[in-house]
């Protein structure tokens, strides 16, 4: 029987394996949200859009969920950055105001997100959110 617990995880993991491949289908719409003071945007993309892929799949494999989780959540604290810099240049470009309000809210979402990675990555998860 599948519980809503692993129905959220799977639809999670799918998220994070889709997420990921984006950063090899499209990689300049993230190398240009990249800070300009990190290093090697190029590379950082690639190395996260890899961990959001295996984060992804970790967490519908049980063996590896703990793990998975603890690497995403550490992803998606590292990745705050490039979400500020999306809002900063879509600020300079004088964007719409509702695609602004979706940019300024990502950024609290990143901590439900980050939530929602924790929590279905316990052993044992509870019910899903």
């Amino acid at each position: 029987m599948i519980t809503r617990s692993d129905a959220a995880r799977a639809a999670l993991g799918a998220a994070f394996i889709l997420a990921g491949a984006l950063h090899f289908v499209i990689p300049q719409r993230y190398v240009a949200i990249v800070p300009r003071y990190l290093p090697a945007p190029g590379m950082l993309v690639a190395l996260s859009g890899a961990a959001e892929i295996l984060g992804g799949l970790g967490l519908l494999l049980p063996r590896w969920r703990r793990a998975a989780g603890l690497g995403l959540l550490l992803l998606l604290a590292s990745v705050l950055p490039a979400n500020v810099e999306m809002l900063r240049q879509a600020r300079a470009r004088e964007v719409a105001a509702p695609f602004e309000a979706v940019l300024l809210l990502r950024l609290p979402f990143q901590a439900v997100l980050m939530w929602w990675v924790w929590r279905l990555s316990r052993p044992s998860a509870p019910r899903a959110c």
